[in-house]
């Protein structure tokens, strides 16, 4: 991690703790409760620092706030529609970094959402 500081550690430390891929408003409060003058402004701009040097993933999941996950190996994210829920699933091989490869492009993180219906809200509407 590049640029360490108290409150970035804080916030990773936040972060790798939880497998919920929180809002920056989720962070910012467990982060004050270690940190209690930290600003949501220093939350969001490590959140950014953290993201582009890849220590952490940066998710959009089409609901107006932006995730983040702690976790930066490969691997798909399957967002519910129904609970919100987001849940990993773990890829031994990334297809599409494979692709880019053989394109003569040099992949660096890849960040994968699948939306549908989790199956615990498919048997709960049967």
């Amino acid at each position: 991690m590049k640029n360490y500081s108290r409150q970035r550690e804080a916030i990773l430390n936040v972060l790798r703790s939880t497998d919920t891929h929180p809002t920056a408003g989720w962070i910012y409060e467990r982060v004050r409760e270690q940190i209690p003058n930290i600003s949501l402004g220093t939350v969001y701009r490590n959140l950014t620092a953290l993201s582009q040097s890849g220590d952490i993933l940066s998710i959009n999941v089409g609901d107006g706030q932006e995730h983040y996950d702690g976790d930066n190996s490969s691997h798909l994210h399957l967002r519910c529609k129904c609970c919100t829920k987001i849940s990993d699933i773990a890829l031994s091989l990334d297809p599409f970094a494979r692709l880019a490869l053989e394109n003569g492009f040099k992949p660096e993180a890849s960040v994968y959402v699948v939306h549908g219906i989790c199956e615990k809200c498919i048997q709960n509407k049967i």
